[in-house]
């Protein structure tokens, strides 16, 4: 373990678009691919999922994988509300920080190649997007 403080050095932006029904907890099915960490791991300081549209009662799951893919592991699932989007109520949106999510406490480091995947349990779409994401 290192002495000193290790911060994230290259920052990196993406997000998976998630819509395939997959109820599966144990990985298998269609699951969005949400985050590749770097050769010496990363950094993820929060992550924030948002409908595209209306929604019902369901569940985003997350997953990770340190064997590049090969086994996923469930670490989280996060409810979704139904939601009847308009021009006065916006879409659901729920942002996962260490405050409020098991495996994001003081940020989710990955180690080096890990990856991090996410899916929904209704067929609906809903953007994946990690923020404050580096790295090392």
């Amino acid at each position: 373990m290192s002495t000193t403080a290790n911060y994230a050095a290259t920052p990196k932006n993406g997000s998976a678009q998630i819509a395939t029904a997959n109820t599966a907890r144990d990985g298998t099915g269609t699951l969005g691919t949400v985050y590749t960490a770097g050769a010496s791991g990363s950094r993820i300081d929060s992550i924030v999922v948002q409908a595209t549209g209306t929604t019902t009662a369901g569940m985003i799951r997350f997953f990770i994988s340190i064997d590049a893919g090969t086994t996923k592991r469930l670490v989280y699932e996060l409810p979704v509300l139904a939601n009847t989007a308009s021009a006065t109520v916006p879409v659901w949106q729920y942002t996962l920080t260490s405050q409020n999510a098991s495996f994001m406490q003081n940020g989710l480091v990955l180690q080096a190649s890990a990856l991090l995947y996410a899916s929904t349990n209704n067929a609906e779409t809903f953007n994946v997007t990690p923020v404050n994401a580096g790295d090392f």
